[in-house]
Parts: structure tokens; sequence; C-alpha cells
């Protein structure tokens, strides 16, 4: 199975269109258009039933004390974990493709409650709920929201697309799912996978290429 993309290239950085937050020079950060990529799809398994789509950043800090505060830095070998910032499945096995802001298209303060998305597919809240609570901008965030590193982080982040093929229609997940409750759930159940990865930074004085 291969996973392509008009607006993604594997290893190589994200276009800030699709991202949550844009680099600026004057406050570190800006909202950006937070656009969802294209992504295609062929060759998937005979007996595929359905797709689940997962984006993950596996370079988040796992502690947030030091994060955008003026005069820190996150250095590179400092302990990391997963954070979701997209978690779409139940995809019909005829669909092949998801065209670029067809799912979202700008930053929703509070996110999306209910995300466009393809027919009959379910979108889980990505790991912006959990980091934005207690702000301005708490809420339960649905479907899409792109790239938005901490602006003071010496590592540069890495945003993988994985599309699953699966042998199941639908899977067990209750409303408001995580992508990590995806990922537990897709156990026992992925005929084929696929993925493209792109990287992103709001630091300037990171190299943004792998």
């Amino acid at each position: 199975m291969k996973l392509y993309s008009n607006d993604l290239q594997d290893g190589m950085p994200i276009d800030p269109r699709f991202a949550f937050g844009r680099m600026d020079r004057a406050n570190h950060m800006a909202l950006s258009d937070n656009r969802n990529p294209h992504l295609a799809w062929r060759d998937a398994p005979a007996a595929t039933e359905s797709f689940a789509l997962l984006c993950m950043d596996p370079d988040v800090p796992a502690t947030a004390g030091d994060v955008n505060q003026e005069g820190k830095l996150l250095p590179v070998d400092m302990p990391r974990c997963d954070f979701c910032h997209w978690a779409l499945v139940d995809i019909p096995p005829g669909l092949t493709e998801i065209e670029a802001g067809s799912c979202s298209h700008g930053v929703t303060a509070g996110g999306k409650s209910n995300p466009a998305g393809p027919a009959g597919s379910r979108q889980g809240i990505n790991d912006y709920t959990g980091f934005m609570a207690g702000s301005d901008m708490a809420g339960d965030y649905y479907g899409y929201d792109g790239p938005c590193p901490p602006w003071n982080d010496l590592r540069l982040h890495h945003y993988i697309f994985t599309l699953y093929a699966l042998d199941v229609p639908g899977l067990d997940l209750a409303d408001g799912f995580t992508g990590h409750d995806v990922i537990a759930a897709l156990q026992g159940r992925v005929l084929a996978k696929a993925s493209i990865v792109g990287t992103y930074t709001l630091n300037p004085d990171v190299s943004d290429s792998v």
C-alpha cells in the first residue's frame, strides 16, 4: 500500500498552511491556516473493509514546565512523548483520497465540535484537548489540528501521517475517542499500513530538514 500527498514530501518541512501555528519573529508564534494536507493512497489489500488515519508527533516534551518560556530552551535529549494531531476512523474502503482543507481550514478556539470528514467516517479528539485545558482556548479539539511545536524547542519535530488498512468495517470506539485509543483498537486488525513523515519547527535556530 502506498500513501502519497500533493502537499507533503516524505522527510521534508511541512508548509505553514498545514500548521496550527507559524513562525512569527515578533511574538514567536502566530496562528496559521491549519488546513489538513491532501492525502491519497493506492494498492490497499483486496480484503480491506475500512481505513484508519493517524497523525502523531513523537517529539513532544513529556513535561510542559519550560514550554514556550522566555529565557528557557528545551534540550534535544529531554524525555518525549506522542502527541496526536488527527484520529480519523471508519473510512470507507472505496475512498482513496482526502482533499486539502476538506477536514480543517483555520483554527477554531475551543476546538472543532463536528469537523467535516469523509462520509461514514468518525473523528476523535486530538491532544490539543489536554494541552489547552485551563486556558481561554480550552475545549474538545475534534479532527485535524496541525503542527505547533514549542518555539523554544531545540528538537526538530516529526509529524507521522499513517494510514491503516483494516479487516473490519469499523473500530469499536466510543464517542470522544483519542488517537491513543485508536492505536489500541486496531491491534490485530491491520492488513497493511503506509506513512508519510513531515517536519516542522517554530524555532528559527533549528534546521527544518532531517
